[in-house]
């Protein structure tokens, strides 16, 4: 028996990359066309959007934990959210939630600490980046950090926000953050975290100057060892 996967959406383009490696890498573990039940609950990215831009994390909890008791009564056994940004309201979510949930930095710093890195970049929206979702994560693992200029957070979030999100994929964002992964590089650090799960629509290792952190695929494929091994 395996156990069936809840993933809090908030963003649709990286919540269907997480629901989509869940499904595709399932085969691994299970067998052809195999996969674990896996249910999503996405409210729509406004009302998110609106929380954020309010700097209420109070009521982005009450949003995932809304998801969090609907995907409750369809059968999940634990959750998953594919969104770093609203991570910063877990402290709200994780004790009040119906069931238990993986956390998506934590996540990433046990990969990074696996694979040796020392000083990791931070990159996703302004609110992620600004906050400490990461920056404590890290720590707990004896790992360094370097967040981007504010101007660097400034153009990143509106490419994230204006364009990823959306489904719009352009070079000029890839070379952007191909100079801001290239200077976070010179100042020491040795991997760069997709800390927005639609960066990895557009940065990969194959076009970053340094090895990157998926963190959606990571997610996802924490959530399958979770559902398989249980």
């Amino acid at each position: 028996m395996t156990q069936h996967i809840g993933i809090v959406g908030c963003s649709a383009e990286g919540a269907a990359l997480c629901y989509r490696t869940i499904c595709q890498e399932g085969a691994q573990w299970l067998g052809p066309h195999a996969h674990p039940e896996v249910s999503l609950h996405t409210p729509s990215l406004a009302r998110y959007v609106d929380c954020l831009e309010r700097g209420d994390l109070l009521d982005v909890a009450e949003l995932m934990l809304g998801s969090a008791h609907k995907l409750a009564a369809a059968g999940a056994d634990f959750l998953v959210c594919p969104d770093n940004t609203i991570h910063q309201a877990m402290d709200w979510v994780e004790p009040r939630s119906p069931l238990p949930w993986l956390h998506i930095a934590e996540v990433v710093a046990a990969e990074a600490a696996r694979r040796g890195f020392q000083r990791l970049g931070i990159t996703g929206t302004r609110w992620l980046t600004d906050s400490a979702v990461y920056p404590d994560k890290l720590a707990a693992h004896g790992l360094d950090y370097l967040r981007p200029s504010k101007d660097e957070r400034q153009e990143i979030n509106r490419i994230i926000m204006d364009e990823l999100v959306c489904g719009v994929l352009r070079a000029e964002a890839v070379a952007y953050l191909q100079q801001v992964f290239a200077r976070m590089q010179a100042l020491g650090c040795d991997a760069v975290i997709l800390g927005c799960t639609e960066l990895p629509l557009i940065m990969n290792d194959a076009n970053s100057p340094m090895p990157t952190l998926d963190s959606t695929r990571l997610l996802a494929r924490a959530a399958l060892r979770r559902a398989v091994q249980a």
